[in-house]
């Protein structure tokens, strides 16, 4: 049978509100009764009922974190920073995927809600009207992290995207490659692929260089969708000499499609991807990519959150994080 706060008085012949006092930790508890209730609480195996003490505290010390797929070597990543500062301010995850379905994602944010979770975390995803609507009606604080709202009105964490891409893109053209192709996330409301795509066609402007729409495709971040983005190319006749792409998982794919069709990386096409996981680490040739410190940024989101949970002082409510190219096999 379940141990309750009840039990724990019983056996410590002491009042339940004492009880409640040690477990909340209140100083004003004499040391040598302190010290009998924590003693009955082991000997009984009590474990406090944290909803209870939500309804009690107004606070659950809980946060709800919606990440796009956990499967995801980049969120997996994120998520440790995130997980990491949680423990360091005592707060536990309530982790849920939202698959980037904005009908799940709102259900999830409202089970957390009814979960009297402290606050939220928003990983990667759109931010539409919608989700604004119940942001507003939420009552807890609310971070995003990888993506942001136009407007920039709720708190958030990234990296300057638009120069990201753009950063790359240039590195390719100033190596004298004329024909660079653009590998991009799904464009359809998502904010941080439109920043891509927006920096890798400024890249081409500033350098004096046509666009070119057969150059630009698009894939879901999947390594299965960079495979079918080369494919695409291929077949629109097009071998481009490098190739940026929005995701190194998408990369990853592209490199190994090219390599099925003969092609030498990086003699015959040069690759670059996004986001430095441990998978550009892994393939072979090893993959140029743009750092996007993704644990960081996990740990800043999480660390912005406790500060409005805990009515801190908030400088910068839009955190941007540096970002650079590492240089690998993949290229030249």
């Amino acid at each position: 049978m379940t141990v309750t706060i009840y039990d724990v008085a019983r056996e410590a012949n002491v009042s339940m509100a004492t009880v409640s006092r040690v477990v909340n930790g209140n100083p004003n508890v004499k040391p040598t009764t302190r010290k009998k209730v924590n003693e009955a609480i082991s000997r009984l195996g009590y474990r406090p009922n944290a909803v209870a003490r939500g309804l009690a505290s107004k606070k659950t010390t809980t946060v709800g974190v919606i990440i796009p797929d956990i499967s995801n070597s980049f969120y997996a990543e994120l998520a440790r920073g995130i997980e990491d500062i949680a423990t360091m301010y005592k707060y536990n995850i309530i982790l849920s995927n939202s698959d980037e379905n904005i009908e799940k994602e709102i259900t999830l944010i409202n089970n957390m809600l009814a979960k009297q979770v402290d606050g939220i975390l928003f990983i990667g995803g759109t931010v539409s009207d919608v989700h604004k609507e119940e942001y507003e009606k939420a009552g807890v604080p609310i971070v995003l992290a990888t993506t942001y709202d136009e407007a920039k009105t709720i708190p958030s964490v990234n990296i300057n995207y638009e120069q990201a891409a753009f950063d790359a893109v240039d590195y390719l053209i100033k190596k004298g490659h004329k024909s660079v192709a653009f590998v991009n996330g799904p464009i359809e409301n998502n904010i941080i692929s439109l920043s891509k795509l927006n920096g890798y066609l400024r890249a081409l402007q500033e350098n004096g260089i046509e666009f070119d729409e057969n150059l630009l495709t698009y894939g879901d971040h999947s390594y299965e969708s960079g495979s079918e983005a080369f494919e695409t190319f291929h077949e629109r006749n097009i071998i481009p000499s490098a190739i940026f792409v929005a995701s190194d998982e998408m990369a990853i794919g592209v490199i190994h499609s090219a390599q099925d069709h003969g092609l030498l990386i990086p003699n015959n096409l040069e690759v670059i991807g996004f986001d430095n996981t441990r998978l550009a680490l892994m393939v072979r040739p090893k993959l140029t990519t743009v750092v996007q410190p993704m644990y960081d940024i996990g740990a800043v989101a999480m660390r912005l959150l406790t500060k409005y949970m805990n009515k801190e002082t908030v400088e910068d409510s839009n955190v941007i994080l540096p970002h650079h190219l590492q240089i690998r096999q993949s290229t030249k």
